[in-house]
């Protein structure tokens, strides 16, 4: 083990719990830094949280302190790339690779994939890349063309889409056909009234300003979403794979 994974894993262990622990890298040959939230207990999971277009991995902080105090480690990059998908989606690719060779803390073997608006884009690009056992869309964008609808074509492990009726911040539900194209597409929900800001959490101004103001409800029914996800895709697995240990361990 490398002096830099003890330095990484004293910071997580020394952060309050559910408190962000900023981490400098190096992502598709870029450098940005990372908030990584941190469960109470060591995790073999993570959530990696994008952000959307010209937003920031602060927008991503109340999701991901409601998945580490469900048990994961939620992971928050700034994003390198302000407008290519497919070089974010290389980094995202980067990230997981670091998260499960153990370069910041413990190694991780499952990962599940949240992306807002443009990162629901990167996020899907990135979606096969080993570790990936999920996606959630959260009112995903696409390009025109469909570049994330043909990655949506083959994308090997369950989704879900978690959307806001057409707007112009949503490019009028332009990633809707994702739905009837993703293989394993374990829920589209359309939430009745959000704005394309009841998605982040945070989100700021700037964001209600252009596209709508937010709700209480309409953004719990968001944050039920994401806890839903981890909890199927990565602790029931662990879990099982616990008991299984455990039922070897007695023969």
């Amino acid at each position: 083990m490398t002096l830099r994974f003890f330095v990484l894993l004293a910071l997580l262990l020394a952060a309050p719990a559910h408190a962000a622990t900023p981490l400098d890298v190096t992502l598709a040959g870029r450098p940005t830094t990372v908030d990584v939230y941190a469960p109470a207990q060591p995790a073999r999971g993570a959530v990696v949280l994008v952000h959307g277009f010209m937003r920031t991995k602060a927008t991503m902080a109340e999701h991901a302190r409601a998945l580490a105090s469900e048990g994961v480690l939620a992971v928050a990059p700034d994003m390198p790339f302000v407008t290519s998908s497919l070089d974010n989606a290389r980094a995202l690719a980067d990230l997981i690779g670091q998260l499960r060779r153990g370069e910041l803390g413990p190694p991780i073997e499952r990962v599940v994939l949240v992306g807002f608006s443009a990162g629901g884009l990167a996020a899907i690009l990135a979606a096969s890349t080993p570790g990936v056992v999920g996606y959630v869309g959260l009112d995903p964008f696409d390009r025109p063309g469909g570049v994330g609808l043909a990655a949506a074509r083959t994308l090997p492990v369950p989704a879900k889409l978690v959307r806001a009726p057409p707007s112009f911040c949503n490019a009028y539900a332009i990633a809707a056909p994702w739905a009837t194209a993703l293989p394993r597409l374990a829920e589209d929900r359309v939430i009745d009234g959000a704005s394309h800001c009841d998605f982040e959490g945070p989100t700021d101004r700037a964001c209600t300003l252009f596209c709508g103001a937010t709700d209480p409800q309409r953004q719990r029914i968001v944050r039920q979403a994401l806890v839903d996800a981890v909890r199927e895709w990565l602790l029931a697995p662990a879990a099982q794979t616990q008991a299984a240990g455990a039922a070897l361990a007695w023969r």
